[in-house]
């Protein structure tokens, strides 16, 4: 792998991008292989998750188009239990509950989002070992929060409630402003190096 491969793969270039970066919009592939790089992400993934006191993160948060988020209910590096969940599918959605939920890359915003209660979830983890698991409650929610990620979906596309929807609106509008003025400053890449960063994970792990 040349240099310039190495560069934009680096685990040392990963943060948390926020709307409307490209990425969040775009729809995931799924892993075919499972190596010390991929490993390397998952651990750069909770680091950025902790930081930002996060429950959950999914790969497109961080730039990176492959089907795999993390999870940890606890939201710090020394309590519960992390999880990885790698080219997750949900079925058998049971009973339907609605509660408030907010996003790493749409600081600021909250509103009620209306979801299953129960799902199955199935999965790999890192070593490959398939996941099959009935979850319900909070780790429900958020697994069925981070497979939107994956499928280009923000939990704003689910917001029924009109007052809650032009809030959500306003919000955004004051995040399209900052990602302009980050993109003018040189500090977000614009869609063709997006795109050629995109590329490289997928020739990688796609």
């Amino acid at each position: 792998m040349n240099d310039d491969r190495v560069g934009l793969l680096s685990d040392a270039t990963l943060r948390i991008v926020y709307y409307p970066h490209p990425t969040l919009r775009y729809m995931a592939k799924p892993v075919r292989r499972i190596d010390d790089g991929l490993r390397r992400l998952v651990k750069r993934m909770f680091e950025l998750m902790y930081e930002a006191k996060g429950v959950g993160l999914a790969a497109n948060q961080v730039d990176v188009p492959l089907r795999l988020f993390v999870v940890n209910l606890a939201a710090k590096p020394d309590e519960g239990e992390e999880r990885v969940f790698i080219n997750p599918v949900i079925s058998s959605p049971q009973g339907w509950e609605e509660d408030e939920e907010g996003c790493l890359s749409l600081p600021g915003i909250y509103a009620p989002v209306k979801r299953p209660k129960r799902v199955r979830v199935q999965a790999f983890d890192l070593g490959g070992n398939e996941i099959i698991e009935d979850v319900s409650g909070l780790l429900a929610r958020v697994v069925q929060h981070e497979l939107d990620h994956l499928d280009g979906v923000l939990f704003i596309d689910r917001v029924d409630d009109e007052e809650h929807r032009e809030e959500i609106a306003r919000n955004l509008a004051e995040l399209e402003r900052r990602f302009s003025e980050e993109r003018q400053a040189g500090a977000v890449p614009d869609d063709i190096q997006i795109a050629q960063r995109r590329e490289l994970w997928l020739k990688q792990y796609a």
